[in-house]
């Protein structure tokens, strides 16, 4: 039986790079990501014109495999789950491959179908992306093929792998090793070419009607990444990255008119897809055609992720949480990681949301449920600090927060949630202070002063973290004066002092005065 607390390496060898993802299963079936590193190899350089691997290209791949398990064994990994897709999928030497890469490196190799591929993709990037039933058309472009997934954050009702990829189609139109510029005529033929691929499952995708695009794969990623630093258009309103139609179309223009060389030279190009990159974009730009896309929001998650899920699905402490939202399951995997006293952090959740709401019912703000929902989330993660110190773990607890890559959440979100955990204790947030955050709006600065001062609340109403403090919530005594009344059913001094101790807090967010009385009824 698998054992929940022990580290797994997770290896996706495809046919332009190889993949590797270490992660620690945490007792608590949250994970920790240990390391993640990726090689371009070019295990399908020259397969495509007889379906065979040639020998340094399989060379070189078991040179990188070989390392990746040694990386992954380093971190304590008990077991490395290796995966191969496309060029091992058609290769005619598949078993001689197979057979070498066991004798010198230990993995065991499971070559997927395109259809499997397309899943585990769609269970690796929906699970970063908060979307509930709203249904996702999932999008993968690689070396030999893309693989094409419809479905929500539960179910997957669609899968389709095709033979499109940027260095089959670079082979099969321009040549591998090619130096020059693309005629305009050439990359309308390969796009001719993708679009006649892609027309056989047309009927099938438009008959759902997804509008909304999730891409994946370093092809696509580093499409968006030159658009958006050639035309700027930088992210959707949730702050993700997106490839239009408009810039992809643009993009393909400059990319065929320059050599390579100076292809390579373009801002934020990758230069070892420079070769392959033009053969992509035509892909690419069938795919929004024919679907009628104008536009793909483009996810850093992808098939090695999907490994993971599908690892930890094994357990059914896991199976619980996924039937969790995403921003729920994402904080509950980080504060688990960081050991967070998860009681308390519960509470004191409640706590904020009973005087969010009692503070908005006497209008001290007009904050809405994204807000509340954020407030909560905030107040689950003010004390994961505590994992590195104590001493001035509000501001670990910031840091933590800021850079844990919280799926579900975009980035103004994650923003916000750091500096509300942020300003939980010691310095509140004054207009002063707040001036010195960059990157946000002065209305989010201003929810963040109002947001904060509910957990700091919150927080001393837990002081002692036995939960002694069963209900809180403001009341309104005058126009410039406010009553925080809260109910126990036992002595909670500690509680009464902490919170008596914050007034001025309460002052700079809301210019009201504040008075605490704490009602004490057994069986409260």
């Amino acid at each position: 039986m698998k054992n929940a607390e022990n580290v797994v390496g997770f290896i996706d060898i495809g046919t332009n790079a190889i993949r590797l993802l270490v992660a620690r299963i945490n007792p608590n079936f949250s994970y920790t990501t240990l390391s993640r590193e990726k090689e371009v190899v070019r295990l399908g350089e020259g397969e495509f014109r007889d379906q065979t691997l040639k020998p340094e290209a399989m060379e070189r791949a078991i040179f990188v495999c070989e390392k990746f398990a040694d990386l992954a064994r380093t971190y304590g990994a008990v077991e490395i789950i290796s995966v191969g897709t496309s060029a091992l999928r058609e290769a005619t030497n598949q078993a001689e491959f197979l057979k070498n890469l066991k004798s010198k490196t230990g993995l065991s190799v499971r070559v997927i179908s395109g259809e499997e591929e397309a899943r585990l993709i769609w269970l690796g990037v929906s699970s970063g992306i908060d979307m509930g039933v709203k249904k996702s058309l999932f999008i993968d472009l690689g070396g030999g093929s893309t693989e094409i997934a419809i479905g929500n954050q539960h179910e997957c009702f669609y899968i389709s792998s095709l033979r499109l990829g940027a260095i089959r189609l670079t082979a099969q139109f321009i040549g591998e090793g090619w130096e020059g510029s693309i005629d305009s005529a050439l990359y309308k033929q390969i796009r001719h070419d993708a679009c006649n691929k892609i027309n056989l499952i047309t009927p099938q995708v438009l008959e759902y009607g997804v509008r909304i695009a999730w891409g994946s794969s370093g092809t696509i990623i580093n499409l968006a990444e030159i658009a958006n630093k050639l035309f700027k258009k930088a992210d959707n309103n949730d702050g993700i990255l997106v490839l239009t139609r408009k810039n992809l179309k643009k993009l393909a223009m400059v990319l065929c008119w320059l050599p390579l060389k100076e292809r390579k030279r373009l801002p934020a190009i990758n230069p070892e897809r420079a070769d392959i990159i033009i053969a992509g974009a035509a892909i690419v730009e069938g795919i929004m055609e024919k679907f009628g896309l104008e536009e793909i929001n483009i996810s850093p998650r992808e098939l090695r992720d999907g490994l993971l899920v599908e690892y930890l699905s094994t357990f059914a402490g896991f199976r619980a949480l996924q039937k969790e939202p995403v921003r729920n399951q994402s904080v509950l995997y980080l504060g688990r990681s960081c050991n967070f006293d998860e009681k308390h952090a519960e509470t004191v959740a409640g706590l904020a949301l009973e005087l969010f709401d009692s503070a908005k019912k006497i209008e001290l703000h007009n904050l809405g449920m994204n807000a509340r929902d954020l407030l909560r989330h905030a107040s689950a993660l003010h004390d994961v600090g505590d994992f590195l110190s104590f001493n001035d773990h509000h501001l670990h607890s910031h840091y933590i927060i800021s850079n844990a890559g919280l799926p579900g959440f975009d980035k103004t979100e994650i923003q916000l949630m750091a500096n509300i955990a942020r300003f939980h204790r010691k310095k509140y947030p004054t207009k002063k202070i707040l001036k010195t955050i960059s990157g946000l709006d002065e209305k989010s600065k201003e929810a963040i002063m109002v947001l904060s001062t509910f957990l700091r609340f919150a927080e001393k109403l837990d002081r002692s973290h036995r939960g002694l403090v069963k209900k809180a919530e403001f009341v309104k005594e005058s126009k410039d004066h406010v009553v925080l009344r809260f109910y126990s059913d036992s002595d909670c001094s500690l509680e009464e002092w902490s919170v008596s101790q914050n007034q001025i807090a309460f002052y700079c967010a809301f210019e009201k005065h504040l008075s605490t009385q704490c009602i004490v009824t057994p069986n409260a």
